[in-house]
C-alpha cells in the first residue's frame, strides 16, 4: 500500500559535477539549500546582496552582480560567467514601491511603511521580470544551467489563502517561462532551464506539521534535508554523489568537538583527518579546501 504521493522530477539535460561553482539567489529557502552546498564543499555564492523574495529583487541582484556593485566580489565580468549553475528561488509576488521614486525596492531598510506602497505582481509581470533575469544570465554565460524553484515557506502576514494565491502566481509565471524558453533572448543562447518542485515536495510528500519548524511556516531541518536529497538525486552526477560519500566521514571528523583539544589523542585524530583531506584534494583537484 502507498501512503503518500511522490513528486516526479524529470531529469534535466545537465548534471552538477564535483565542486562546480553554484550561485543561489532568492528567499531564505535559497539560504538553506546554499548552506547545504557549502557544507558539502562546493564553491557557492548565496544572496550576495541579501535575501530576495520576489522576481524583481532577484533580477536586481543579478544586475548588481553584472555591474560590479559588490566590492567584496571579483570583477563582475568574471563573476556571473564563472558559475555553471544558478538556482533562483522565488518566495512571493508581493513587492514594495517607494512613493518618492516610484521604484520597486529590495529592502525597506526599516523605514516607515508610509513611504511605500505594497503591490502584487501579475502572472504577466512576473514572467516579464523572469525573462529579463534569464537574459542577463544568458549574456554573461550562454551555456549556464538555471534552476527555478518556488519556496515552500508560507507567508502568514498575507493570510494563508493569499499566500497560496501568491505561490500560484509564481508557479504560473515559471511555467510560462519554461514553455517559451526558445524565445527568451535575441542572442545566441544555449541555456538549460529547469524547474525543481521544492514547493510541491513540501506540500505533497511532506504533508505533515512534523516537517515544519516551531513557527509552523518554515520547513524543519529534516524537511530541508529531504528536499536536499531529492535535489542531489535529480541534478548531481555519479561523480558528485561519490564525492558526497567520500567527503561525509571527513566532514563528520572535522565537526567533532573534543573534551580536550590539547590532548595527544585529539592531535593524532586531527593529523589523521588532515591526511584524509589531502587525499581528497588529490582525488578531486577542484576541491578548494576547507
Amino acid at each position: 500500500m502507498e501512503f503518500r504521493t511522490i513528486v516526479n522530477i524529470p531529469k534535466p539535460q545537465f548534471e552538477i559535477a564535483p565542486h562546480d561553482e553554484v550561485l543561489l539567489v532568492g528567499s531564505c529557502f535559497a539560504d538553506s539549500i546554499g548552506q547545504r552546498f557549502r557544507e558539502e564543499g562546493f564553491p557557492v555564492t548565496v544572496n550576495p546582496f541579501g535575501t530576495m523574495y520576489n522576481p524583481v529583487s532577484v533580477l536586481h541582484t543579478l544586475e548588481k552582480m553584472r555591474d560590479g556593485e559588490n566590492e567584496k566580489m571579483r570583477d563582475s565580468r568574471t563573476v556571473l560567467s564563472s558559475f555553471k549553475h544558478v538556482f533562483l528561488t522565488l518566495g512571493t509576488n508581493h513587492v514594495y514601491r517607494e512613493k518618492a521614486t516610484g521604484e520597486i525596492v529590495d529592502n525597506c531598510q526599516k523605514r516607515p511603511a508610509s513611504l511605500f506602497t505594497e503591490e502584487e505582481l501579475t502572472v504577466e509581470q512576473c514572467t516579464h521580470y523572469l525573462q529579463r533575469t534569464v537574459d542577463v544570465l544568458c549574456r554573461e554565460n550562454p551555456s549556464l544551467n538555471i534552476v527555478f524553484t518556488v519556496s515552500p515557506i508560507r507567508y502568514r502576514k498575507y493570510g494563508y489563502h493569499e499566500s497560496q494565491l501568491s505561490k500560484a502566481t509564481l508557479l504560473m509565471a515559471i511555467d510560462r517561462l519554461l514553455k517559451t524558453e526558445a524565445e527568451l533572448s535575441n542572442v545566441n543562447c544555449q541555456l538549460s532551464i529547469h524547474y525543481f518542485p521544492a514547493y510541491e515536495i513540501m506540500n505533497d510528500e511532506l504533508r505533515d506539521y512534523r516537517f515544519y519548524a516551531a513557527d509552523m511556516l518554515h520547513p524543519s531541518g529534516q524537511a530541508v534535508e529531504y528536499i536536499w536529497e531529492r535535489l542531489v538525486d535529480t541534478y548531481f552526477s555519479a561523480e558528485a554523489r561519490q564525492w558526497l560519500d567520500d567527503w561525509r566521514p571527513v566532514k563528520q571528523a572535522l565537526a567533532h568537538r573534543p573534551f580536550d583539544a590539547e590532548s595527544e589523542e585529539y592531535r593524532a585524530f586531527m593529523d589523521k583527518t588532515m591526511l584524509k583531506v589531502e587525499a581528497l584534494r588529490k582525488k578531486y583537484p577542484n576541491f578548494a579546501g576547507l
